[in-house]
């Protein structure tokens, strides 16, 4: 068989695998994968760089596949290509309960792919990070002769892709850093789910993306593969981010060809057998022809590539030893064991200080121990406290630098923090205010379900702002930050233990951990470090408390003085520092129990959203809370406007005891 002939019956072979993994689920999206197959296999067979035998080889190019829904493609190229976990019994149960294909692509549950997605734009958004990750890894690591971080990142998007704002949000950012690494390459087939796409767009793609600063490319027929390659290898020599356009047709060859009913449905039977008349296709469901196993297996090729990799890196180790350990630390996400000792400590009855600003300190004291820390703010640095210092700026053509100013982009900045995670090594941190979690929440649920350890700092926590107003002040932030499984929420009630909730980011490694912090100073508490890392604590106890205060932020050193003015009334009261809900679930029942005493009423204090305290206080606690969206004031008349006073918290105790 000539070369020709290999390489349309591979492409035809990722097509009916789709499709016929598609018919067997009756469930999924067979079109993409039809009109995507030429590029995917170009891509794959040609240029990218991975080894089956090792997916998270870290010299390894980058392959995101945005358009989620088309998860046949890469799920077909990863079997083909010799991923052992990607057998053929798990192409026949695509979408089915455990197998290695679930319906979109999920990070840790399927080897070799490089990233969850599925929400469209985040994908793409998140190959921003990765390209921005290896240019800053090879920034500072690479020597003359030793070039260890080198590898391109492509992303795979459709139209809908485009349409996202996030992707607006991230093509700017990759444009104005220059990536020349990241490639994206756009499933241009002009139809999405409900319709053509010319009745809901009309912009001019290409122009918009070239006044980003990118280079864009574009291939006429999607069945060309040279024409492909060659735009592939043109957009590898460019010194801007590249978006290569591939006219293609979604569904090619079914009789639902160029029309959105392609899209989203199953083809049929008919349908199937149709589609395969029209390629020429003569093979039982789920037949990989001999000649294509062979032809597309990469698994020697991928060895080979890791080897070279492998004797590089022992090269660079030898001549730059230092280095060498710390990229070995780097790729290892090793923590440094004095960790604790690096941490500042602040003395009771010292200066009050605000958790923002504790933060920024504690970032700094441990930035030079943790050389993977890096990240930004959007637009807010200086509010947020995010600025490494001394660490450099991140620049176009210069990415040595470790603060990313990712500009007024709260959720691109989010998924690029995701993609400097995924891309491995680094401790990504991205801040803004509390209340614009809004903005990123759907980039930090993303990073809850990749287990990824981004750090999100999200200052001016409460009403405490002030005078900016109800459009400033979170109220249910915390509430629906909470909601998402395996995230850790830590608001921490005073700067030590802010230090302590920095200690908990950094050596939780199943998923992100969002620090809520003050713009108001709050008073020193003492350090008790062990307490904050299990969630709760006993900050001021009593022999035979007749109630609970629990509260978390600056709200703790009111449940403070509120239990001293019930002691003056004859009340004893233990009052629970409770940061992070989370972890506190997580300790044993005893430990619980010996803080949250059974049977002793609870009052818990925050000025936010009740609803998560009333785990905590049952159906016979109070929790004083916020029912509203807070006030233009300054933030002291707002506490007492709206009840986290002493005298408040004393009534409601009181009438909870009576």
């Amino acid at each position: 068989m000539t070369s020709q002939n290999v390489e349309q019956l591979s492409v035809n072979t990722i097509r009916t695998l789709s499709i016929d993994a598609v018919q067997a689920a009756n469930s999924g999206h067979p079109g993409a994968p039809l009109g995507m197959a030429p590029f995917g296999y170009v891509l794959w067979q040609k240029f990218l760089r991975h080894n089956p035998a090792h997916p998270e080889w870290p010299g390894r190019d980058r392959f995101v596949l945005s358009a989620g829904h088309a998860s046949m493609l890469i799920y077909s190229l990863l079997h083909l290509t010799g991923y052992e976990a990607m057998t053929l019994d798990d192409l026949k149960n695509f979408r089915q309960w455990g197998y290695h294909t679930p319906g979109h692509p999920e990070f840790f549950h399927t080897k070799g792919l490089d990233a969850t997605t599925g929400p469209l734009g985040q994908g793409a958004a998140m190959t921003v990070g990765m390209a921005l990750a290896e240019a800053h890894l090879a920034a500072r690591y690479n020597r003359e002769g030793f070039e260890i971080f080198n590898n391109h990142t492509y992303g795979v998007l459709g139209d809908g892709d485009l349409q996202e704002g996030i992707n607006h949000e991230s093509a700017a950012l990759a444009g104005h850093l220059k990536l020349h690494k990241l490639i994206w390459l756009h499933d241009d087939n002009h139809v999405q789910l409900d319709t053509a796409t010319d009745k809901a767009e009309s912009e001019d793609t290409a122009a918009r993306f070239r006044a980003y600063g990118w280079n864009v490319l574009r291939v006429e027929d999607g069945n060309d593969l040279g024409a492909i390659e060659g735009a592939i290898k043109e957009a590898q020599g460019s010194d801007r981010p590249t978006l290569i356009q591939i006219r293609t047709i979604i569904g090619f060859g079914s009789p639902r060809a160029g029309t959105s009913k392609a899209h989203g449905e199953p083809l049929g039977a008919e349908g199937v057998a149709e589609t395969k008349k029209a390629l020429g296709w003569d093979y039982p469901a789920f037949t990989v022809p001999d000649e294509v196993r062979a032809h597309m297996n990469a698994r020697a090729r991928g060895a080979q590539l890791e080897a070279d990799w492998e004797q590089l890196l022992a090269g660079y180790r030898a001549a730059h030893p230092e280095f060498g350990r710390e990229v070995d630390a780097l790729l290892a996400r090793e923590l440094p064991d004095n960790l604790t000792e690096l941490l500042p400590t602040y003395e009771t009855g010292g200066k009050a200080v605000a958790t923002r600003n504790a933060s920024g300190e504690v970032i700094n004291a441990l930035a030079a121990a943790v050389p993977g820390l890096m990240g930004g703010s959007a637009d807010l640095s200086g509010s947020t406290k995010t600025t490494i210092k001394d660490g450099g700026e991140v620049e176009a053509g210069e990415y040595a630098g470790r603060n990313v100013l990712f500009g007024v982009r709260e959720f691109g900045m989010a998924a690029a923090g995701n993609g400097l995670s995924l891309y491995g090594g680094l401790r990504p941190l991205v801040g803004t205010f509390l209340v614009f979690a809004d903005y990123l929440k759907p980039a930090f649920r993303l990073s809850a379900i990749q287990m990824q350890p981004v750090t999100y700092v999200l200052t001016h926590d409460s009403i405490g702002l002030g005078e900016d107003g109800p459009t400033h002040q979170p109220i249910d932030q915390l509430a629906m930050l909470r909601a998402v499984p395996g995230a850790h929420v830590i608001r921490p009630a005073d700067a030590n233990e802010t230090a302590a909730a920095w200690l908990m980011a950094l050596e939780y490694d199943k998923g992100p951990t969002a620090l809520a912090l003050s713009r108001q100073d709050l008073p020193i508490l003492p350090r008790n470090i062990e307490g904050v890392k299990k969630g709760a604590y006993v900050v001021r106890d009593a022999e035979q408390p007749a109630l609970i205060l629990l509260a978390s932020g600056s709200e703790v050193s009111l449940a403070l003085a509120s239990a001293e003015a019930l002691a003056e009334q004859g009340i004893q009261a233990r009052v629970v520092s409770m940061p992070c809900m989370e972890v506190f679930r997580e300790q044993e029942a005893s430990y619980r129990d010996s803080v949250l005493t059974p049977g002793v009423r609870r009052v818990a204090i925050e000025a936010a959203s009740k609803g998560p305290w009333y785990e905590w206080v049952g159906t016979d606690g109070a929790v004083i809370g916020m029912e509203g969206f807070g006030a233009s004031a300054p933030a002291k008349v707002l506490f007492e406007k709206f009840g986290f006073s002493v005298e408040n918290v004393v009534k409601v105790a009181r009438g909870l005891l009576t």
